[in-house]
């Protein structure tokens, strides 16, 4: 009904949950440069190198070429510039590139994402646009210069996309995607075909990250101008250095939470959404909708949004890290689950700090647990990076292979690393205590009370090693364990401990506190030897 609603990311969804995906059949021209940021930066460094043959910004050749083409975005930046011939510093198949992802079509499959170096996925649209405001302002311009009044930053970049999202689902049957899903690439080192794994919404996890990052940017530029190419380098961490830092891209959820605190969302969205309803091309969809339902809709769109995309970590799916396909039949658990496993990996003993690094040590772990163990799939449930990101294992709703006898009563989070002597860190401590957990709560996918321990609780081995158990012995749910009771081994697991060994005690649960008090006894006296 309304052509502008085709916003987004253009991609076509799996049509169901089994592998593998279903693609899209519309291809990419063959020959262009890889869909990474990587690509983008260098078309960026080549028109903002010499005369481009555009009068204009790069963000307003961006929205020339139909980056931000939605009526909320004209009425805010103004009407796109027509669009120019080809700029004699880009190659032909550079153009095509920057044309083919700024012109959003329902039937090409990639629609305006590219993959960023820390294994995001981000639509350039709202992220050009957020940074075309940004410049903007540091010019001195942009004033109110619409009634009503609307925060242009936002507006432009996840404020009208989102009001819209959720303005439409009130009208449809109740099982309308609002928000999400996420994707993957066909080829992480090419990638080309961009496919989603869910249903469609007009905000795929793509355009929520290129919303996040145009207000983030936006909002740095609006403080300091610096050269484009320049910044998007030193945001998704393009050849900054050294590989122990984390890109400011990877920190995107926390970032935006930050920046846009409690309520600023769904005011932006409320002030959005007054303004679609004197729009002509919107005044239609917003006639019969009252200014309370107007302030419900926004209520519900910002709630939604944050709980998904900055108070819940981000977890890099199967299809992104190259798993294999999992063998057998999965063995679906009983949500919600009462219990929390803590592992680390041992081996790879050392930490991962980047994305192809973690997604190595995902393929080598579960071509080990599958070849070698004679597993279904790799063992955890979810593996922790130190990139700032998680990793798919079995994922929440499958039976893992983590800690024998209890493997369909509690979740199984393996830290990629020793930590014997040593912690992860800060970063990734803080990715499992203060986001996994407590969004595993809110999401009912874990109870309110649920308990949480160290694999050496639950059987004979050292896992997850010394420092990291003594951590953990602070957190919220930890429960030291205290007397031996007989136990039978977990009829719905195929798994077994990581070390292979087979359990035939456990422990009846008993809170003590932390160990620290009780750090006077022997350990010997806690151990699965007594």
């Amino acid at each position: 009904m309304f052509a502008w609603l085709l916003v987004g990311l253009s991609v076509c969804a799996r049509l169901s949950t089994a592998p593998p995906p279903h693609r899209c059949p519309s291809v990419p021209s063959p020959g262009l440069p890889p869909r990474r940021m990587d690509s983008v930066v260098q078309i960026v460094e080549a028109l903002e190198s010499s005369d481009h043959g555009f009068t204009g910004t790069v963000p307003e050749l961006a929205r020339a070429l139909g980056g931000c083409s939605t009526p909320g975005c004209r009425a805010v930046l103004g009407e796109p510039p027509a669009v120019p011939p080809a700029p004699p510093t880009l190659r032909r198949e550079q153009w095509l590139l920057f044309t083919q992802l700024l012109h959003h079509d329902a039937a090409a499959p990639q629609g305006g994402a590219v993959l960023a170096p820390d294994g995001s996925t981000v639509t350039l649209g709202p992220l050009l646009a957020g940074i075309e405001v940004g410049l903007k302002r540091a010019a001195g311009g942009l004033g109110p210069a619409v009634e009503p009044p609307v925060d242009a930053l936002y507006a432009v970049t996840v404020a009208e996309v989102l009001g819209t999202s959720f303005l439409l689902a009130r009208d449809g049957d109740g099982h309308q995607a609002t928000l999400g899903p996420g994707g993957c690439w066909d080829d992480v080192d090419d990638p080309q075909n961009y496919t989603l794994l869910g249903p469609p919404s007009p905000i795929p996890d793509a355009v929520a990250n290129g919303a996040m990052d145009g207000v983030l940017l936006g909002a740095r530029l609006a403080q300091a101008p610096i050269p484009l190419a320049d910044l998007l380098r030193g945001y998704y961490g393009m050849g900054n250095g050294t590989e122990k830092g984390r890109p400011p891209s990877s920190y995107r959820r926390r970032d935006f939470g930050v920046l846009t605190g409690p309520g600023k969302l769904e005011e932006e969205v409320v002030a959005m959404l007054k303004l679609l309803r004197v729009l002509p091309p919107t005044r239609e969809l917003l006639g019969d909708v009252g200014p309370e339902e107007v302030v419900a809709i926004a209520r519900q769109a910002a709630q939604d949004f944050m709980e998904v995309y900055v108070d819940c970590p981000a977890i890099v799916p199967r299809c992104m890290w190259g798993a294999r396909p999992y063998r057998g039949t999965p063995k679906p658990l009983t949500l919600p689950l009462g219990s929390v496993y803590i592992h680390h990996t041992s081996t790879p003993s050392a930490p991962c700090r980047t994305f192809a690094a973690c997604a190595r040590d995902m393929r080598d772990m579960q071509r080990f647990h599958q070849d070698t163990r004679g597993w279904d799939d790799i063992g955890y449930s979810f593996v922790v990076g130190s990139d700032g990101y998680l990793y798919q294992g079995r994922g929440w709703h499958w039976v893992g292979a983590h800690t024998k006898g209890y493997n369909s009563k509690g979740y199984g989070v393996g830290y990629i690393g020793d930590f014997s002597a040593t912690l992860p860190d800060a970063d990734a401590i803080a990715l499992v205590r203060d986001w996994l957990l407590p969004c595993a709560v809110r999401t009912g996918r874990l109870h309110h009370n649920y308990t949480l321990h160290g694999h050496r609780q639950m059987g004979h081995t050292d896992c997850p090693g010394n420092s990291l158990f003594r951590e953990i012995e602070t957190w919220h749910g930890f429960k030291m364990l205290a007397e031996w009771t007989p136990a039978w081994m977990d009829p719905g697991s195929d798994g077994r401990h990581a070390d292979g060994r087979q359990p035939g005690w456990t422990l009846a649960e008993v809170d003590l506190g932390p160990m620290d008090a009780i750090r006077d006894r022997p350990w010997s006296r806690w151990t699965p030897d007594q």
